[in-house]
């Protein structure tokens, strides 16, 4: 679960790193702090698209069966 404090802190210990430089410590927290975020951010896209694939495989369905139902007239 990305928090608003742990977006805080991930710039924080990024704009350090940029100034002063991280302790060891620090250092370690950063990259556990990313790669939970990255983790997150995967999870969001993967059930975003899943989500676009499902509303597009039923409109499909859908428009396959309006075109049965649609007799074309011959003038």
């Amino acid at each position: 679960m990305i928090t608003r404090e742990m977006i805080d802190r991930i710039n924080f210990l990024y704009h350090k790193s940029q100034t002063e430089g991280l302790t060891e410590e620090e250092k370690e927290e950063q990259k556990r702090l990313r790669q939970e975020y990255v983790k997150e951010i995967k999870e969001r896209v993967r059930r975003e698209l899943e989500s676009i694939k499902y509303a597009n495989n039923s409109c499909e369905h859908c428009g396959h069966d309006h075109h049965h139902h649609h007799h074309h007239h011959r003038h």
